[in-house]
């Protein structure tokens, strides 16, 4: 039987097509668009058969207290995983949600925006982070996530009076911590996590902000 002999030139003249699988390319989303396959297929020179879709809810920014009372960190957005076949999807609209503003007078804090990926047929969210808690009665729940295979709900913001001065982590991130000097350290780490609460007792002009949240789409030809 002959043997036929492949030259790279020739693979990379175009002149054989040689199947291409596997991890092809990866689609970051850092502010809200839309993820269009065939622009993909065409920058990538492959066919997208499946995704892998990881969509971070934003977080929750810290309350702040007007004395050395009670204020809750805020809490972590939630954390959606799915494997996608996007053999029969064109498209799909991406939100990425903000993270909460710090707060700059006495209250509680904002809560993170939701992010989200949906194509028409599926829909995948991670619920933003809620806002500090100004009180004294626990801590701020850690938000949840749906329609992934994995779905991961954030962290609870710790209460200032139980010691717990931090903001939520999510499944991207790590929330802020909160000190007794300066508001430096406030913010939200990474994506989808909550900011730190603050005092005008120590100084902190405004709480820790969230963190933005995040959409990631892993391209797999085939």
């Amino acid at each position: 039987m002959a043997r036929t002999t492949i030259r790279s030139e020739d693979i990379t003249s175009g002149a054989i097509d040689v199947p291409v699988s596997g991890i092809a390319g990866v689609s970051t989303f850092t502010s809200s668009g839309t993820w269009t396959k065939a622009t993909r297929e065409a920058a990538l020179g492959v066919t997208i058969k499946r995704v892998i879709v990881e969509v971070q809810g934003a977080g929750g920014s810290g309350a702040r207290s007007g004395t050395n009372g009670y204020y809750n960190g805020g809490s972590g957005g939630g954390y959606a995983k799915k494997l996608l076949d996007v053999s029969s999807i064109s498209s799909s609209t991406i939100t990425v949600g903000s993270g909460g503003a710090g707060r700059g007078g006495t209250g509680g804090g904002n809560a993170g925006g939701l992010s989200s990926w949906n194509d028409g047929t599926n829909t995948i969210t991670g619920n933003g982070g809620n806002g500090g808690v100004y009180s004294n009665n626990g801590n701020t729940l850690g938000s949840s996530a749906t329609g992934g295979d994995i779905n991961i709900t954030g962290q609870n913001g710790g209460t200032q009076g139980g010691g717990y001065n931090h903001g939520g982590d999510s499944f991207l991130g790590s929330g802020g911590a909160w000190n007794s000097i300066s508001s430096a350290n406030l913010g939200g780490k990474g994506y989808g996590s909550g900011g730190a609460p603050a005092s005008s007792g120590n100084s902190q002009g405004t709480s820790g902000a969230g963190g933005a949240g995040i959409v990631i789409v892993t391209e797999i030809a085939g």
